[in-house]
């Protein structure tokens, strides 16, 4: 079972940002920091929240998803009309050129959605493709695509997920040539990419006029890596970098005092979750495999603690594996797990573990949420040792059948 399927019946938190940022900035430069670096800047070949901010800075989808309305508008694809349940033809925009000079074409656009599924692209979030069958030519500027079954949200994929690659400049430098120096038709160019450093980005000044999202107004923007968090607010205060985010709420708050910073906090889509192995592939005698098991740790977890005490702002527990607001996400069948030590130790032991039993909790983030997750189960009689690693390590050992339990996030 993929992580989505896992994720359906795991309890999930609502995460919220705080960033601060620096305003005023005479040379037209804005610095901000995070403290992941994705493994490769090409938006299919990563799947962090810093590949995805890097990715809509340089790079352009076919669809435009309105954030004030959620309505559908026109980017890359002036127009499409649904031919049938599987067929989907685009008009696409002239006069559009990728950071190279090159002119973007149906060519480029066939390419892109035949590349990716393909499995010599090796995608890693295969789910925002595989329901792609293939594409082809219609006319320098109109593209057929081809689905392999009906796909209603196809055009929220396309809007978000799905950016257009340039073909002749692929197929010259290919993925690792790609990853070094990278381009596309979006708002900001690449200039430099140092690995562990960051990324360097400079304004496109031939950003197609009708962008749904505006023209860029920052002449310069540069992506830091700063892995400790108090080394990135170091660096805040006295000026190195002008926004970050993921800082903690107590830390927010006394920010707030400091007049040369600005904190907001607000709603994003990030959702926290709890992945088990319900398989059995990490152990054959995982106690996972029991659903009871699994009941009793969604009962031992105290969901709206960690949302007040620890995420902050406006945060709160989530019975699905969806935002609310997104399309085709229904909370009506949730099952619904209040916190309850008592009813999970009583699942416990209905499962065969009067006593509890020992684990591990794979995580990559936010080790306090994690800390306090494993103290719940603890509580409980559950002890879970925490494994912490880099996303990249997790992902290929979650992949691999190798993880009785992780925290992700996506």
């Amino acid at each position: 079972m993929g992580i989505k399927g896992f994720a359906r019946s795991i309890a999930l938190l609502s995460l919220f940002s705080s960033f601060s940022a620096l305003a005023g900035k005479a040379d037209d430069t804005l610095v901000y920091a995070s403290d992941s670096e994705p493994e490769n800047i090409s938006p299919y070949h990563n799947d962090l929240r810093e590949g995805v901010i890097l990715g809509r800075l340089i790079w352009d989808n076919l669809v435009y998803r309105n954030p004030d309305n959620g309505q559908y508008e026109p980017m890359l694809a002036t127009s499409w009309k649904q031919v049938d349940d599987t067929t989907m033809d685009f008009q696409l925009r002239e006069g559009v050129k990728f950071h190279n000079g090159d002119p973007f074409t149906a060519d480029d656009v066939v390419f892109t959605l035949n590349y990716v599924v393909s499995p010599e692209s090796k995608v890693v979030t295969v789910q925002n493709v595989d329901w792609i069958k293939s594409a082809e030519k219609l006319g320098d500027y109109s593209v057929r695509l081809h689905l392999k079954k009906p796909f209603p949200p196809a055009l929220e994929y396309l809007s978000n997920a799905v950016p257009m690659f340039p073909k002749k400049y692929f197929e010259q430098v290919g993925i690792a040539g790609f990853s070094r120096k990278p381009i596309g038709t979006g708002p900001y160019k690449v200039t430099a990419i140092a690995t562990g450093e960051g990324v360097k980005m400079d304004k496109n000044p031939d950003y197609f006029k009708d962008s749904p999202q505006g023209q860029p107004k920052i002449g310069h923007i540069n992506f830091r890596v700063i892995a400790d968090a108090e080394t990135r607010l170091a660096e805040l205060m006295t000026g190195g970098i002008d926004w970050t985010w993921r800082v903690a709420p107590d830390q927010a708050e006394n920010l707030k005092a400091m007049p040369n910073l600005v904190v907001t906090s607000g709603a994003t889509m990030r959702i926290g979750f709890l992945i088990l192995d319900a398989r059995g592939t990490s152990s054959a005698d995982s106690p996972m495999k029991h659903l009871k098991v699994r009941q009793a740790i969604n009962y031992a977890i105290n969901r709206d603690g960690l949302a007040s005490q620890l995420v902050g702002g406006e945060s709160k527990p989530l019975q699905v594996a969806c935002y609310p607001g997104q399309f085709g996400c229904d909370t009506t069948a949730a099952t619904v797990y209040n916190y309850d030590p008592a009813k999970a130790k009583a699942l416990l032991a209905e499962a065969g573990y009067p006593n509890g039993f020992e684990t591990e909790i794979f995580a990559y983030r936010d080790r306090d949420y994690v800390e306090a997750i494993i103290g719940n189960l603890r509580a409980v009689g559950i002890n879970a040792k925490l494994r912490y690693l880099k996303y990249a390590a997790l992902r290929d050992q979650q992949r691999g059948g190798k993880v009785p339990m992780s925290f992700q996030a996506w």
